[in-house]
Order: C-alpha cells, then structure tokens, then sequence
C-alpha cells in the first residue's frame, strides 16, 4: 500500500486529490495539511511514502517543504504539483529533491502512475519541461534578494519588510535595487512580477 501525504491550501482541491486517490486499491492518503509548515509534524505522527506538495502555500510553500523532508524525513519521497507551468519552479522543485514535478492540469491517471513511478524510485520528468527549464535562464537572485522581493510583491512597505527580516531600510533598498537591476526592470513590483513568472521566488 503506498500511503501518501498531501499538503495543499484549498480545501476543494485537497479533499477531491484524497478522494481520487483513495478509490485506487494500491494508494492511501494517510494525512491532509493545509500548509507546507504542517508537513515534517503530521509526518512525524503519521509515516507516509510520498507527499504531495502544492508548489504555493501561504506560509511554507512546497519547494521549500520539499528542502526540509530532504533533511528530516528524507524516506519520504516528494511529487510538486502546481497550477503555475513555470520553468523556474520545475528547476527548484528537483533542486529541493523532489522525485517529480506535475501540473494541476494533467489527467487524473497520469497523477496516479506518477506515484506509483515514484514509489518505485522512478523520477517523473515531462521532457517538454525539462527541455524549457534547460533553456530558461538561471535565477540570478541571492536567497536574501529572493525573501525580501517575496514580501515586496505583497505589497508590503520597506519598513515592514526591513522589521520582518531584521534588516535596516537602507539594506532593504539596496536588495531590492539589485534585484530590480537582475530582472531588468523598473521597480519592485514589476522586479516581483518577472520573478514570480520565472519562478525565481
């Protein structure tokens, strides 16, 4: 019996992954999360072989969830799962070391043989991603530059961000000027758009 994990913020969504999956005789949803920080603890109670990782949460999202299962529960083996086709989230998802990347889209029985591949050991790669990933640039952002430009897309002033990652506004600033120059545009907002649509953030 393959037990799986499956963490995704919207209710609907996660609820009807359980219940497909539950009709297969081979597969069995062991544990549900609503964020990506519930993960590691609902497996620390409930052993399961694959989780299955919505890429965005709001206060943990899957890529990096999936870093965090690497080091504590690295039997654990982890499928992406994604509304967003980016080729920037394909590349980070096997960085983080997930097993297989899908997208939201993709026909219930393709969802249901990539985990049993994975289950087996099998990486699920789609050739046309992995091709598109090869050829799209490589983040050119820092982790700082990546967090603080993660809050700026919120919206949020550079004095609230500068509070929340313990920086002066000053350093603030200057992340996100080299972040603004990295993506070639004008501003943070726009600076926070590219990177999202490139899947650098």
């Amino acid at each position: 019996m393959i037990r799986v994990l499956i963490a995704d913020d919207q209710h609907l969504v996660r609820g009807a992954l359980a219940a497909l999956l539950n009709l297969e005789a081979d597969i069995t949803v062991v544990a549900e999360c609503a964020d990506g920080d519930e993960v590691a603890p609902a497996l620390d109670t409930q052993p399961a072989d694959i989780a299955l990782l919505d890429v965005q949460m709001p206060r943990q999202d899957g890529l990096r969830t999936a870093a965090e299962l690497k080091t504590s529960h690295p039997e654990v083996k982890v499928l992406i799962l994604t509304t967003f086709d980016r080729p920037g989230y394909f590349r980070q998802a096997f960085e983080a070391g997930a097993h297989g990347f899908l997208v939201k889209d993709s026909p219930p029985a393709e969802l249901i043989a990539a985990i049993r591949r994975v289950y087996l050991g099998d990486k699920v790669v789609d050739p046309q991603r992995a091709m598109l990933s090869v050829e799209t640039q490589n983040n050119p952002l820092t982790e700082r530059e990546r967090e603080i430009l993660g809050f700026a897309a919120t919206g949020a002033p550079v004095s609230k961000i500068a509070s929340t990652v313990h920086l002066s506004a000053g350093t603030v600033r200057n992340h996100l000027s080299n972040a603004i120059g990295k993506t070639n545009t004008t501003n943070r907002i726009e600076a926070a758009r590219i990177a999202a649509d490139q899947g650098w953030i």
